[in-house]
């Protein structure tokens, strides 16, 4: 295998896990960001620790999709993890909830 061949196919990964991405947002409620891992998942409970004066978090998520590449599973039903680095989470807009109106007018402004 070429390493041409081997950046097609981790290309070809990626495209495939976004469309995947795509595909299963809205069935989630949040956005989770790690240092290691973007997670969505509809249930995120996030504790500020502290250990030997030494601050973590404690994130547990249920209900959860993981974006990595090379798992083949994953859906997840609950997932822990430890961290002393930053943890981004972020409530999804349910596309739904928008309205647009019909006749592509947004009404009178001011």
């Amino acid at each position: 295998m070429s390493a041409e061949d081997l950046e097609n196919y981790e290309t070809d990964m990626e495209l495939q896990l976004y469309r995947e991405y795509r595909d299963v947002v809205n069935l989630f409620s949040y956005v989770v960001e790690t240092e290691r891992r973007f997670y969505l998942a509809n249930h995120v409970d996030l504790q500020a620790r502290s250990a030997d004066g030494e601050v973590y978090f404690d994130l547990t998520l249920q209900d959860a999709w993981v974006w990595d590449v090379y798992r083949t599973a994953r859906f997840v039903k609950n997932v822990r993890v430890i961290t002393f680095k930053d943890v981004n989470v972020e409530e999804l807009i349910k596309t739904d909830d928008l309205q647009i109106p019909k006749d592509g007018q947004l009404g009178p402004l001011g």
